[in-house]
């Protein structure tokens, strides 16, 4: 969650690769940079993320919202995302202001990053770097998702998430895929 010094055409050019690498039924750069929402969705947001450091606030959400509109993810203008980030469908992805999402981050559709307080402060998860977020899941609230961990689809994680551990159920559960029986025998759980 670092700030890049990468120009836009460096970063959009790993993009690219990124979805190629992530998403099997990608065939070309071309058919990513022009069919790909998720990928429009994250250069979109680094154009408002510039506008927000700079103090543009009105440009930057301005921006966000046609880039919401466009593609059915909504990134706010002021949170902090990693590179290699991938958004596969996207269609009802919502990260919050204050979401911090690590390097090599997958994340599936319709996952909120959300809060549960209207205080000011943090009020959105950090999610670590290389971790899985599956389709459906929510993440509310200050929680931290540790490197590594996986979170299943249509789970509700609203407490902390250990490194290499997968987060499944409403409330979600934190499971440990190599001790765990269960999770032992499911070849979709990779660790």
């Amino acid at each position: 969650m670092h700030k890049s010094s990468r120009s836009f055409i460096e970063l959009a050019k790993e993009d690219l690769a990124t979805a190629r690498r992530r998403d099997p039924a990608a065939r070309t750069n071309l058919e990513v940079a022009l069919l790909y929402p998720g990928v429009h969705a994250l250069w979109a947001y680094r154009a408002t993320h510039r506008l927000w450091q700079g103090g543009h606030y009105f440009a930057a959400r301005a921006l966000s919202q046609a880039a919401r509109a466009a593609t059915g993810i909504e990134i706010h203008p002021a949170a902090k995302i990693g590179e290699r980030f991938f958004i596969d469908h996207g269609m009802g992805v919502v990260i919050g202001e204050t979401a911090e999402v690590g390097d090599d981050v997958l994340m599936f559709h319709g996952v909120t990053l959300g809060g549960v307080s209207m205080n000011p402060g943090k009020r959105h998860p950090t999610i670590g770097n290389n971790v899985q977020i599956g389709a459906g899941a929510k993440v509310l609230g200050p929680v931290t998702v540790e490197d590594g961990a996986k979170i299943g689809a249509n789970a509700v994680l609203v407490k902390n998430l250990p490194a290499d551990h997968v987060g499944v159920g409403v409330p979600a559960r934190a499971r440990d895929p190599r001790t765990d029986p269960e999770l032992m025998l499911d070849p979709t759980i990779y660790i």
